[in-house]
């Protein structure tokens, strides 16, 4: 059997479409919300199962790997976030980089000798990626009206990934997957499944109209903080909303307060583009933390641990 682990937003999402386009296989589906990133635990496998796993991080997924392999399965992991000590195993193939300008979708484009790039581009624009979006797709000759085009429909596909629970998202990341998965070209679904994309588009844009005015609840010259209200809209734009915050002041850094299922802080961290640093490792010292040098999350922070996060952000990037 193959089984196919992949996060739900953009990167994960188009890095598993230019892997089925170029390798076309039925498999069994696993991923969830972007935050939930423990999607090894409970997948069970028989011996000669191949796994793909696709942009979570091996750090936070070391020991269910080490238990598939044991079990006997056969495991091919991509990703661009923390690793930790990669297990050395004869049926484990890891390919993975955790510069800050890579994403998974990349590294599968690479994989591939970019056989669908426009899909990798797309999931670079929703990581935040811009320039390395632009420089990927510098050899498909796009015009800059095709790139935004793009830009939008991976903003799109990544801020439908956030939320507590299935229930907040526009799309289970499942099936807005196999919604895509027909269309070679990115352009070809935007074009075609209307239906779906108008969907997306509507929603980003009546929640980032929700959150437009939101001034932050602590500021300095080299970080904020912004808190968002306990609404289903505040939990789905939270880090769409970061990455616009980065892009508008990129000197400074950026933290988005939500609350959680666990009547807790669930936090997004965007280090400064002008210095993508620091991020997943301000995140990773708190237990639920961790993330990429330049963006980061908390899945479960305290309410009374609030200030000691706002505390250690402005000292990490002072």
């Amino acid at each position: 059997m193959q089984i196919d682990v992949f996060n739900g937003d953009a990167d994960g999402i188009c890095a598993l479409i230019q892997l089925r386009l170029t390798q076309p296989l039925t498999s069994q589906l696993v991923t969830g919300v972007k935050r939930d990133i423990h999607l090894l635990n409970d997948l069970k496998v028989q011996q000669g199962d191949k796994v793909t796993v696709l942009d979570i991080s091996l750090a936070k997924n070391s020991q269910s790997v080490q238990r598939l392999l044991a079990q006997g399965a056969h495991v091919f992991y991509v990703d661009h976030h923390q690793t930790g000590e990669i297990p050395a195993h004869p049926h484990l193939h890891t390919l993975i980089n955790t510069d800050s300008n890579v994403c998974t979708s990349l590294l599968v484009n690479d994989y591939l000798q970019g056989k669908h790039t426009e899909w990798a581009v797309t999931a670079a624009f929703g990581d935040n990626l811009c320039e390395s979006a632009r420089q990927a797709a510098f050899p498909l000759s796009l015009t800059e009206n095709q790139l935004q085009q793009l830009k939008m429909l991976g903003i799109c596909i990544n801020y439908n990934s956030y939320g507590n629970s299935i229930a907040d998202l526009h799309f289970a990341p499942d099936l807005l997957y196999q919604e895509m998965l027909p269309y070679a070209s990115p352009f070809d679904f935007m074009a075609d499944n209307t239906e779906v994309y108008e969907r997306l588009l509507t929603g980003y844009s009546n929640d980032m109209a929700a959150v437009s005015h939101l001034e932050p609840e602590y500021k300095t010259d080299k970080v904020a903080v912004y808190q968002l209200p306990d609404e289903s809209w505040a939990k789905r734009v939270n880090g769409v909303f970061g990455n616009e915050l980065a892009n508008n002041n990129p000197a400074r850094a950026h933290a988005v307060v939500t609350l959680n299922a666990q009547k807790g802080y669930q936090i997004s961290v965007r280090a400064p583009l002008d210095k993508k640093t620091g991020a997943g490792e301000l995140c990773a010292s708190f237990p639920t933390g961790g993330g990429r040098a330049a963006a980061a999350g908390i899945n479960h922070l305290p309410i009374e641990e609030l200030a000691t996060f706002i505390a250690a952000f402005e000292n990490k990037y002072r």
